[in-house]
């Protein structure tokens, strides 16, 4: 295990398309959503422990996520736990990841993961990993890890790669496409050339602070400005301004799409960003009317294709539907057909301003 291999876990985000199990207050990274006995940030922490040590584990949060991080994971430290004050996107807490670790070691490598992604082949995808650890520590590159598409999908964004390889099987990107349409997308799929955007990121610290500095100048100065402070009492007073100076922006709009130094590395390792409802069925496994339930007092009818996440101490008993999502909460119930769980957005927006934020 490689003493500058580092990690920074992101686990900010609401998860709103998983409402209504998925609240503000504590959201899907926080979650046994997939019925493990373990939530995702939980299962996501221990697979980078096969990776580097405990200690270089850092988790990049909201502050309203501060002592449910220290619960879930009670053996990160005040250090390890990086909090932004603001919600402005990837960009602004990925800065203030690297200049901390750049701190520590100024030779550190690392991975840049969301918190909340299924990885079925662990060892695969540790494998591959250290892969592209290695090669970053070598390159100047801003190296993603591309996923090899088994469908048209229209919910992932898409890498484009060129034919020349590296040594370790790495392929300069050529262009980033987001969420295309289906048409598009089949395209994608027989061109060969393409791959769905996991969102994981590798790189050396000296590498993603040039082309903070180059591509991202107000992010980079926000936090350049505060570096001194960072690992002293100062540090959250010294990030709380650099938030509010910082802009708003995304690390794939930001960097990723503008770095002539990007490359990816075609993989396959049982990956889901969990992003949906429906993506959470394609994983689940499914009953004999293919019915991923995920709750122990369930009995069903004449109902196929069903999603079905219910209390364990509720008897719910359905009857007559198919290709339904049905989520009940203590205070909430859901039933959306699947094909129109993109207005599950719609629905939370509405209830916010009839109800208020309190089924939020």
């Amino acid at each position: 295990m490689n003493n500058n291999s580092y990690v920074c876990i992101m686990a900010g985000g609401i998860g709103s398309r998983f409402w209504p199990a998925s609240r503000t207050a504590k959201p899907k990274q926080f979650l046994d959503i997939v019925g493990t006995g373990k939530t995702l940030i939980q299962s996501t922490y221990e697979r980078f422990l096969k990776i580097c040590p405990p200690e270089n584990i850092f988790i990049l949060t909201h502050t309203d996520y501060i002592d449910l991080v220290k619960e879930q994971l009670p053996a990160i430290t005040d250090v390890q736990l990086l909090t932004e004050p603001a919600r402005k996107n990837t960009a602004p807490c990925i800065a203030y990841a690297a200049f901390k670790i750049h701190k520590i070691n100024p030779d550190a490598n690392i991975i840049v993961a969301p918190s909340d992604h299924i990885i079925l082949q662990e060892e695969e995808f540790v494998r591959i990993a250290n892969n592209a650890l290695d090669f970053v520590s070598k390159k100047d590159a801003l190296c993603t890890l591309g996923i090899r598409p088994t469908r048209p999908d229209t919910g992932y964004g898409y890498i484009q790669y060129f034919e020349t390889e590296t040594a370790a099987g790495i392929h300069p990107v050529k262009t980033f496409t987001e969420k295309p349409e289906k048409e598009v997308a089949q395209q994608f799929i027989k061109s060969g050339d393409f791959l769905w955007n996991a969102g994981i990121f590798i790189w050396n610290v000296k590498s993603i602070l040039s082309a903070l500095e180059k591509n991202l100048t107000q992010v980079y100065d926000a936090f350049a400005e505060i570096e001194e402070s960072m690992l002293t009492s100062k540090e959250n007073k010294a990030v709380e301004k650099a938030f509010i100076t910082s802009p708003s922006i995304s690390i794939d709009y930001g960097i990723m799409e503008k770095a002539k130094n990007v490359y990816t590395l075609p993989s396959s390792f049982g990956w889901s960003d969990l992003g949906t409802w429906a993506s959470l069925y394609v994983e689940k496994d499914k009953d004999y009317f293919n019915n991923a339930v995920n709750g122990k007092n369930v009995v069903v009818y004449d109902s196929t294709n069903n999603i079905i996440n219910v209390p364990d101490k509720k008897l719910v008993v359905i009857q007559g539907l198919e290709n339904y999502i049905i989520v009940d909460t203590d205070d909430v119930l859901l039933i959306c057909n699947k094909e129109e769980e993109q207005r599950i957005k719609e629905f939370t927006h509405d209830i916010k301003m009839k109800k208020g934020d309190k089924f939020l």
